[in-house]
């Protein structure tokens, strides 16, 4: 259920029209990496938590919920970036309200020029913010249907790179613009990104264990190979020399892959080394924690008589 409050969650401003900084904000309204595919990826995701994780399924719908109010703030700047580029420009545009702001034919025919750049503007949405990208492509559900798995140790760290992307993306907006009142929605924007990054991420690791990501175990005879697949400066470093960060096992530095695959019957021949895993203890681990998933799904979640509302405390 959702309640629709009139005003915006931050006040956005604009100091003048700017159809060209307009269109690159397209991309924050139906881009990729925007606020409408972020809304709902964490909405979509929310569903198969809502039982196991009932603490998670909050997480996510808040977190959606604020996203669309984002997505609001994006077309309403968008909006007000475009005052005057409609009707009027061509037809009375000496007594609209941009042309107020403009000096001649000149002026006019450059405020046209700056609108093509995105011409849905002038032709599909008649002034208004489109649900494209700032190349007019078409927003599509291909951005985000591959971000919800049904698992929230994949979920979770799929949130936490979108909220990175999306945060850069502000990054570069802020770049190419002078209104200090759009430096400051987009700034407040960003930073939003940079909450959101740290919710996930806090929620990802009350999740034990939470890696590798979902119930089946990595196989120890291959966790732990680095091949050396470039030739010339073969750089060392903590992804290929001592512990690993999340299984503490030592890396193996393959020197020469094309030997190293020869000699081990391509790789079927490989055992393990550096890490204290075995078959048996894998076996027995994915055997634990598919009954520890299985149960948090199957006891949160009964097969008759099923409602999803539950009663308010």
């Amino acid at each position: 259920m959702f309640y629709h409050v009139k005003e915006l969650q931050f006040n956005a401003r604009v100091s003048r029209p700017d159809p060209a900084f307009a269109t690159l904000l397209l991309e924050q309204f139906g881009g990729a990496n925007g606020e409408l595919a972020a809304a709902l990826r964490y909405f979509e995701q929310a569903f198969a938590a809502k039982n196991p994780h009932p603490d998670k399924y909050d997480l996510l719908m808040d977190i959606a919920t604020e996203e669309f109010s984002h997505l609001e703030i994006v077309g309403a700047t968008i909006q007000m970036l475009l005052t005057g580029v409609n009707g009027d420009l061509k037809n009375a545009a000496e007594n609209s309200e941009i042309m107020q702001l403009l000096d001649g034919k000149a002026a006019k025919e450059d405020m046209i020029h700056k609108g093509m750049v995105a011409p849905q503007f002038l032709v599909a949405s008649g002034g208004g913010p489109c649900y494209t990208n700032s190349q007019g492509v078409p927003w599509t559900a291909a951005y985000i249907n591959g971000d919800g798995q049904g698992d929230l140790s994949s979920d979770l760290r799929s949130d936490i790179a979108a909220e990175t992307r999306a945060k850069m993306v502000y990054e570069y907006l802020l770049q190419f613009t002078d209104d200090p009142y759009v430096k400051e929605t987009l700034r407040f924007l960003m930073t939003r990104e940079v909450a959101h990054y740290q919710m996930f991420e806090a929620a990802l690791m009350t999740i034990k264990p939470s890696f590798p990501p979902g119930v089946l175990q990595a196989d120890p005879r291959y966790s732990n190979l680095y091949f050396n697949f470039s030739g010339g400066n073969d750089f060392r470093g903590p992804w290929n020399d001592g512990k690993s960060t999340q299984l503490g096992e030592t890396f193996q530095f393959i020197e020469d892959p094309i030997r190293h695959c020869i000699e081990t019957n391509g790789l079927t021949d490989q055992e393990a080394e550096g890490t204290s895993r075995t078959e048996k203890t894998v076996q027995q681990m994915e055997e634990e924690l598919s009954e520890i998933r299985s149960q948090e799904v199957k006891s949160a979640s009964p097969t008759r008589n099923i409602e999803w509302n539950s009663p308010l405390i």
